[in-house]
């Protein structure tokens, strides 16, 4: 029996909400909450799809542990100050207890295959994000090699894509030079470990921090909210691909009267239930485990 979506978290410490996570302030670590909100067009949506955080937090719980590169990550456990105010255990499996990093405010995203913003620049302008490509690619064609396309991180609305050299006189070369290479690593990695599963992860935005002058990898990772999964066996350019992620849930908006620039409709069951399907879909998937 699918259970009810957790739509927001109510717990007494300073809490900071984003469209997805609730994150509180402890003191000396940070509590993160992933709730079953879905975003899209920069819109949170009405209604959630159940189970929908638990999926982002144990994806990333997996690749925190197969990537082995430092993170925020302290704890997936209820720590002993929350449990009181969560008597029915609602937050079990969608927490992260983490260091408080000075969070780098940029997007790191990376493109492997030409698709979403990165495919209506290149047909406009023949590049991605001002970087040269070849010519006469297709929708969803495989990139010679992953771009580092980098975007301004907004707290609501969207984010803007900006160039590499923006990037670097903003935080300083060193440190650009160090997040493009820590990012291309971390997909490939990742690439390379779905791929044997049968997905390809065709982009992904990462974040990272600074703790105890370390840059470390923050937020959540290679998760269907944060990147595009495809069956690898589907794949085939020219159009777009069927997806284990929340590209289902913009195609049906697409396909309604919504203008997304007034609230958005209330998502019907069958559409909550298919993308339930889809994220479980890509937690099996990769990392081999049942739901």
């Amino acid at each position: 029996m699918t259970s009810s979506p957790l739509l927001e978290s109510n717990l007494p410490f300073p809490r900071r909400q984003g469209k997805v996570r609730d994150v509180y302030d402890l003191g000396d670590r940070l509590f993160i909450v992933s709730t079953d909100r879905i975003s899209a067009f920069d819109w949170v949506m009405p209604n959630g799809i159940p189970d929908k955080g638990r999926v982002l937090t144990r994806l990333s719980l997996f690749w925190f542990d197969v990537l082995g590169i430092e993170n925020h990550l302290l704890s997936d456990a209820v720590p002993d100050e929350v449990r009181p105010h969560d008597p029915n255990g609602l937050l079990e499996g969608r927490c992260m207890v983490v260091r408080k990093a000075t969070v780098i405010p940029f997007e790191c995203v990376v493109r492997g295959y030409l698709e979403g913003s990165g495919w209506k620049d290149y047909q406009s302008t023949g590049k991605v994000c001002g970087i040269d490509l070849p010519k006469n690619l297709k929708q969803c064609d495989q990139l010679p090699s992953p771009i580092f396309t980098p975007a301004t991180k907004a707290e609501s609305g969207h984010d803007e894509n900006v160039s590499f050299e923006t990037m670097s006189q903003s935080i300083g070369d060193p440190l650009a030079r160090e997040l493009r290479q820590k990012t291309l690593d971390v997909y490939q990695r990742g690439v390379d470990l779905a791929r044997k599963q049968g997905v390809i992860i065709a982009d992904t935005k990462l974040e990272w921090g600074w703790w105890n002058d370390r840059v470390i990898l923050i937020d959540e990772v290679l998760t269907p909210d944060s990147s595009r999964f495809w069956p690898a066996d589907q794949w085939q350019p020219g159009h777009a691909q069927s997806s284990f992620d929340k590209q289902f849930v913009r195609e049906y908006l697409s396909t309604t009267t919504w203008d997304k620039n007034s609230p958005p409709p209330i998502l019907p069951e069958p559409i909550v239930e298919k993308t339930r399907e889809r994220y479980i879909n890509a937690f099996e998937r990769i990392t081999g485990q049942k739901w």
